[in-house]
């Protein structure tokens, strides 16, 4: 017989569906407006892809209209579904901007009024919504939308996303992780160093076993098959002691290195110059999350004096995206001439002739193709795709082999 006086267990919880949305938001803008005109009906200029909750999209402008029926008498605008992806549900909101200051956009939002049939669901990869009468093009030409030939639109994707919460019985503040700044003190204050290294006229303490865990290259020399545990002297050729330094922050921080740290106020060196030659020195000791910390930073710096050089590092170092960045930017119209006069396209071409020929390959895709010159947007961002329109009352979407939806607005 079971004993009476034995305690019942309880438990009891709660748990909640949270479903909501991931937004993101991109800015077009299209320089040349009246250029565009006479592409034809259903010919559009494409804005860069862009990410919002693991997806990317782009935005279409059609400056003569979508429908060749309309007569060019409308622009039509839509956003579409640029990567793979099944029964996206999403919510969209696409500003015109006024330029005159006054504030008056042209605002078409799903986020701030009730949907009858809830947020739109986008069926496959080039899936589409917008507007194929979005604007008279007669009005836009006479609006304050329009200035210096140019317009300006923004683009807001919301992601309908669906989790579930258990209730916490508890409320611990964890603080957040100080490791970085505990081994940096121990590079600033030499506490344990136990090998030093020798670049150009300066010398660097430091600790084999970090060195050793942040990289293989070290790894190897020091507790490799043919590495020596007791070496405590390393001379450092080909690079400079404020690279090497910058290099040994990154090793005990896991940060980018700031600047200032590294270069004095006085120097003519700009954080360009850090970037590129830390690159080269992360590729050597194969430091993978620098590098590629670096080459982000390249992408975000390129201009006409230093695109040359950073396309050569590319190249050497097997950087494919800041490579296409460079070849993209060297491609503009806008630049060309003078990047061709500039000393680092001489020298690129007696370094890397290879690269000039990419670059001329890149150049006659440009030439024989218009609309690449006012979009100035990447090859792979341009895609055959479906509709989602919702003039009309009636929004379609169709793919590549025909198959066709309809649901109402």
């Amino acid at each position: 017989m079971a004993s009476g006086n034995k305690a019942d267990t309880l438990s009891s919880g709660s748990s909640e569906s949270i479903i909501d949305t991931v937004n993101g938001s991109h800015d077009f803008t299209i320089k040349g407006y009246s250029l565009a005109k006479g592409m034809g009906p259903g010919k559009y200029i494409s804005s860069d892809v862009f990410s919002v909750g693991g997806y990317d999209w782009a935005i279409y402008f059609y400056p003569d209209g979508k429908n060749p029926e309309d007569n060019s008498m409308y622009v039509s605008v839509f956003i579409a579904l640029a990567s793979e992806g099944t029964d996206v549900r999403v919510l969209f909101k696409l500003t015109l901007l006024d330029q005159s200051g006054k504030g008056k956009h042209r605002v078409h939002s799903h986020f701030d009024r009730a949907l009858e049939g809830g947020p739109y669901t986008l069926k496959y990869k080039g899936s589409m919504w917008g507007y194929k009468r979005f604007f008279k093009r007669q009005q836009l030409e006479d609006s304050d939308y329009l200035k210096d030939d140019s317009i300006a639109l923004t683009c807001t994707v919301g992601i309908v996303r669906m989790r579930l919460e258990s209730q916490k019985h508890y409320n611990i503040c964890i603080p957040p992780s100080n490791m970085g700044q505990n081994f940096l003190g121990l590079l600033e204050s030499e506490v344990g160093c136990d090998v030093v290294f020798r670049v150009g006229d300066e010398v660097f303490k430091a600790h084999k076993l970090i060195l050793a865990a942040r990289s293989p290259v070290f790894k190897a020399q020091f507790f490799g098959h043919v590495g020596n545990p007791k070496m405590d002297l390393v001379e450092i050729e080909d690079v400079e002691p404020v690279i090497f330094k910058a290099m040994l922050l990154f090793i005990y921080s896991d940060k980018y290195p700031d600047i200032h740290q590294v270069i004095d106020s006085m120097s003519m060196r700009t954080s360009t110059f850090l970037a590129q030659h830390l690159l080269a020195a992360a590729d050597r000791f194969d430091l993978d999350r620098l590098k590629l910390l670096c080459e982000a930073k390249l992408c975000e710096e390129v201009n006409v004096e230093t695109v040359s050089t950073t396309l050569a590092l590319a190249e050497h170092h097997g950087c494919k995206q800041l490579k296409a960045i460079c070849l993209k930017f060297a491609t503009n119209p806008d630049i060309l001439g003078d990047l061709m006069h500039s000393d680092g396209y001489k020298k690129l071409e007696e370094i890397c002739p290879s690269l000039i020929s990419e670059l001329l390959n890149a150049l006659a895709e440009v030439d024989a193709n218009p609309s690449l010159h006012l979009s100035w947007k990447r090859s792979s961002s341009s895609f055959q795709g479906a509709d989602l329109g919702i003039d009309g009352g009636v929004n379609e979407a169709t793919n590549q082999n025909g198959r066709r939806t309809r649901r109402r607005a």
